[in-house]
């Protein structure tokens, strides 16, 4: 007779197995003693981010007004990320337009909560939103990072092994749960990237999951879709951006991050199997959210837009699935595309975006090709941002 497995205690052989091995693998990376830090940033990628010349840092530095930059080798200027901020305020006081160097909020603006979202796995939502959180912290803007995906990507990219790190919680559940919540505070961490702080995730945000559907039965009045919505009005003056990355499935979490939103940014990989998956997810979305506007729920929206990622400009399949959006959904698809890249896949085996990663670790036209793609693409919600503040 053939022996049976508990796939029960296998699972959880290869789950303890693989998790040893990961904890091995960021021990090597990032030693316990060390926290996770960010490279120094050239004179010309400092120029390019604040949009001034080359010429003119060196003449700042050699006034001596702002941050002195290190000497690294063959002369070299090299800037912190602190450094950065402080130049953004020097040239902030100097200049004619207000928001020219510090292009967050101002009096009167609301605070912007962008949800990224998908059904579907791999469609380069967590990607997505790691790039648009770090690229909008570069740019000035105060940005806050919640990882409401219980598979925590998003934290293990910035330096966080949940089953690890947060073995006594410290995930946006503890300040969403019905019974005792904590101020959000409480669970806020600070990364290596000036401007950007986290709110990692773990398998404890299944509880909400869990126990919503008791909340509900018992009608005690919790209205759960307002839960992630109060929590952050808690820190709404320290932030110029919230941005949220979902789990690939249309739960109480996504519903209650959806609530909380100001804008929407779905991100589709243009393959017509993920396309059809997309569809069911539209109209699962519409149809859910519609019985929690109908229960009070804010469904308002700034924008919509749906950005095309992991593309292969060369793939002929993809550019018909790519004008086939743009013919039914017209301005709501991003103009720019996020470049399948070897760049960015390479980077993420050692845990680090394109921001992090020095160029010198990739072809110059590999690099730069990605780089510019992500560029693109998060000015162009960076400029949805600001005319959303109505500039």
């Amino acid at each position: 007779m053939k022996q049976q497995t508990r796939i029960d205690r296998l699972v959880g052989e290869h789950a303890a197995k693989l998790s040893e091995r990961l904890l091995a693998h960021r021990a090597q990376l990032f030693p316990p003693d060390a926290s996770k830090q960010l490279r120094r940033f050239t004179s010309g990628e400092v120029a390019d981010l604040l949009g001034v010349k080359d010429a003119y840092l060196r003449k700042l530095s050699l006034e001596g007004r702002g941050p002195q930059p290190e000497t690294g080798a063959g002369g070299r200027r090299l800037y912190t990320p602190d450094d950065i901020v402080a130049l953004r305020h020097l040239l902030e006081a100097g200049a004619k337009t207000p928001g020219t160097y510090l292009p967050g909020r101002r009096d009167g603006d609301h605070l912007q909560v962008i949800t990224v979202i998908n059904f579907k796995g791999g469609s380069g939502k967590t990607t997505t939103a790691a790039h648009l959180a770090q690229k909008c912290a570069l740019d000035g803007y105060r940005v806050l990072a919640i990882d409401l995906d219980p598979q925590a990507s998003l934290s293990a990219l910035h330096g966080f092994q949940p089953e690890f790190d947060l073995l006594d919680g410290g995930t946006l559940y503890d300040a969403i749960r019905y019974e005792d919540p904590a101020p959000l505070r409480d669970v806020i961490r600070k990364t290596y990237f000036t401007n950007l702080d986290l709110i990692p995730g773990n398998l404890d945000l299944m509880e909400f999951e869990h126990e919503t559907p008791r909340v509900l039965a018992a009608r005690s009045g919790n209205l759960f879709f307002t839960r992630i919505a109060d929590k952050l009005a808690e820190v709404e003056a320290e932030y110029d951006l919230v941005i949220i990355d979902c789990p690939p499935q249309l739960g109480f979490l996504t519903m209650s991050a959806l609530s909380a939103a100001t804008a929407v940014l779905v991100t589709v990989h243009p393959q017509m199997l993920d396309v059809m998956s997309m569809c069911q997810f539209l109209l699962m979305t519409s149809n859910l959210l519609g019985v929690v506007a109908d229960a009070g729920g804010n469904m308002e929206y700034d924008w919509l837009r749906y950005v095309v990622t992991r593309y292969e400009p060369g793939d002929g399949p993809q550019n018909q699935m790519v004008s086939f959006m743009r013919s039914l959904f017209g301005d709501h698809v991003l103009n720019h595309s996020v470049l399948k890249s070897t760049a960015i896949s390479d980077a993420g085996i050692t845990k680090q975006t394109l921001y992090e990663v020095e160029k010198s670790a990739f072809t110059r036209t590999t690099y730069d090709r990605a780089i510019e793609s992500l560029n693109a693409v998060n000015g162009e919600i960076e400029a949805l941002i600001q005319k959303a503040w109505g500039r």
